[in-house]
C-alpha cells in the first residue's frame, strides 16, 4: 500500500495536537521506503508534527525539495541532524539566492545553508531530469514548457546583472507517484504552473494523472484564469480527486469545489490519503 500523509501545512485537522504555520511538508510511504517531500517553514513545527504523527526520520529514505523558498525548506538543518547523510534531491537551481520585496525593502527567503554546508550533511542529487527516489515514486523533473501562466508572486525577485529580475522558479518541481489506476501528482508550491506541471507529467510518464495534491498556487489567480484552469482540467484531464492546500488559496479552492464538487478536498497538516 502507498500512503501520503501531510505533515506541514498552514493548517491543521481539528481538535489535534499538530502545529500548523505557512509551509508544507509530505510523508511519502511506499513498499520500499518512505521520503519526505519539503520541510516546511521552521524546525520546530516540523520535527514536532513528525513525532505527534509517529513518523521517525530514521526511517527516510530521502529527501525532495520542491524549490528552494524557506517555507519549503526550513526544517531542512534540524531534520538532517537526525539523520545525516540522507540522500536529498533537488533541481540545480537550487542555491540561486531568493529575494521577495516589499515596501523596497528585500528580504531573503531563499535556502539558508550553501552548497557546501548541504553537502556536509547529506548525500546531494541535483538533476533536472527526472529522478526514480525508490520504485515508482519520481521526481518531475524541470517545467521546461510553461505555455500556461505560471504560480507568480509578484514580489519575487532575484538578482541580476544590471540589479534585479523576476524569479524564473527554474527550480521548482513536483513529485509523482505511480499507482495501479494511475499517477498522483504531489506539489510542493508549482510556482511553474499547475496546467504546465500536469502537462508535463502527462507528457513525460505517458499515463493519466488520477489525484492532484498539494500547492497549486492558484491564491495570485484572477477569475478569469480559474474559469480557464477549471475549463482546462475538465477538457484534458479525468481526475478522481484534488487535495489541496499551503498556496492554493480559498478562492480557487472554491471555484474548483464548484466545478468537480466532492472530488475536491482540504488537505491540513494531519491528512492521510492511502492508494
Amino acid at each position: 500500500m502507498k500512503r501520503i500523509t501531510c505533515v506541514v501545512d498552514n493548517k491543521v485537522q481539528l481538535s489535534s495536537s499538530l502545529q500548523g504555520e505557512h509551509g508544507v511538508s509530505f510523508w511519502i510511504e511506499t513498499d520500499h521506503s518512505g521520503v519526505l517531500f519539503d520541510t516546511g517553514m521552521s524546525g520546530s513545527v516540523l520535527m514536532h508534527n513528525l513525532r505527534v504523527l509517529g513518523i521517525d526520520p530514521q526511517e527516510m529514505g530521502g529527501i525532495v525539495l520542491s524549490h528552494a523558498h524557506h517555507d519549503h525548506t526550513g526544517g531542512l538543518s534540524n531534520l538532517l541532524s537526525e539523520k545525516p547523510g540522507t540522500p536529498l534531491y533537488a533541481n540545480p537551481d537550487l542555491f540561486r539566492p531568493r529575494y521577495s520585496i516589499r515596501n523596497r525593502n528585500y528580504k531573503f527567503i531563499g535556502l539558508s545553508m550553501t552548497e557546501d554546508e548541504l553537502n556536509q550533511l547529506a548525500e546531494l542529487h541535483l538533476d533536472d531530469r527526472p529522478v526514480e527516489i525508490v520504485p515508482g515514486l519520481w521526481t518531475s523533473g524541470e517545467i521546461y514548457e510553461r505555455s500556461e501562466p505560471e504560480g507568480r508572486g509578484a514580489q519575487h525577485v532575484v538578482p541580476a546583472d544590471d540589479g534585479w529580475m523576476p524569479d524564473p522558479y527554474q527550480d521548482d518541481m513536483s513529485m509523482v507517484m505511480d499507482t495501479q489506476d494511475g499517477l498522483v501528482l504531489i506539489c510542493g508550491c508549482c510556482h511553474a504552473g499547475l496546467l504546465n506541471t500536469m502537462a508535463h507529467v502527462t507528457r513525460t510518464f505517458q499515463r493519466p494523472i488520477i489525484t492532484v495534491l498539494g500547492g497549486t498556487h492558484l491564491v495570485t489567480a484572477d477569475e478569469p484564469y480559474l474559469m480557464h484552469v477549471v475549463k482546462k482540467l475538465q477538457d484534458s484531464y479525468d481526475l478522481q480527486y484534488y487535495y489541496l492546500n499551503h498556496c492554493t488559496g480559498e478562492h480557487a479552492y472554491l471555484a474548483l469545489a464548484k466545478a468537480f464538487r466532492d472530488q475536491v478536498k482540504p488537505c491540513p497538516a494531519g491528512t492521510i490519503i492511502n492508494f
